[in-house]
């Protein structure tokens, strides 16, 4: 029997290696296709987030023309580029980089000339991301909820405290602190005042957010009351605890 009370874990390590795979599969592409693009194929880009800047030569990114505004540059003096023209994989992973990150030239590492399809931020969210996903296949636990299946990872000897005491959702916000104050302080700092991160900061702060999001996503993914045949008290938790049904008002 699992330290939850069912008798295998099978799922989660399933889920956790699909997270941790698929980030994976990310990751690598990531630093693959501008390896083996032509050199120099790739120019300095500078485009916005969660925004399709450089589809073909006729979009956003491609006509900027002036160095004065807040966001882009002037593309035609560092050339044109349109990753719908690449091959099926490179168009799907730089077409991946143009929709979800700024793909700034000056917050991106190169590669055989090539600017990567993303920033060196999001190399290192990507890279906890796996982390993440596969520290839950070795030791996420479905527990019912989100919050004590997240909390799975953790030693059960650890959390004697933590469940006897009732502090779950605090332990959980501190984690989440932990891993995100440091990428949020770095990125508003550069937003707010004159201040430029380097890559070591940006893959060193991205990098714990990307895992605290791959755990929480597996876990999220992990936690099912109908394993437990909707019965609480089934669930094994640290320090003895265990969950009961409200009793019902008459």
């Amino acid at each position: 029997m699992e330290r939850n009370g069912l008798e295998n874990r099978a799922r989660e390590r399933k889920i956790g290696n699909w997270v941790g795979g698929i980030a994976t599969f990310f990751l690598i592409s990531f630093f693959l296709v501008p390896a083996y693009l032509p050199a120099n194929s790739v120019p300095d880009l500078s485009g916005r987030a969660n925004m399709i800047d450089y589809y073909s030569e006729d979009s956003w990114g491609n006509v900027q023309t002036s160095g004065g505004q807040s966001t882009g540059h002037n593309q035609s003096v560092h050339g044109e580029f349109a990753w719908s023209e690449l091959d099926p994989y490179a168009a799907f992973v730089y077409g991946f980089g143009d929709l979800n990150c700024h793909m700034k030239w000056e917050r991106s590492w190169d590669i055989n000339g090539n600017q990567m399809p993303v920033c060196v931020r999001d190399i290192g969210i990507f890279f906890g991301l796996a982390i993440g996903g596969f520290l839950f296949s070795r030791r996420g636990l479905n527990r019912w909820t989100l919050r004590d299946s997240f909390l799975s990872m953790f030693p059960d000897d650890k959390l004697d405290s933590t469940y006897k005491n009732n502090t779950r959702t605090r332990l959980i916000l501190i984690v989440a602190a932990i891993s995100v104050i440091p990428m949020a302080l770095d990125g508003f700092s550069q937003m707010l005042t004159d201040y430029e991160s380097t890559s070591f900061m940006r893959l060193i702060t991205g990098t714990p957010f990307g895992i605290f999001v791959g755990a929480f996503l597996a876990s999220s993914l992990s936690a099912r009351p109908l394993f437990f045949s909707k019965d609480p008290s089934r669930v094994l938790l640290p320090s003895g605890s265990r969950f009961t049904l409200s009793a019902e008002e008459e």
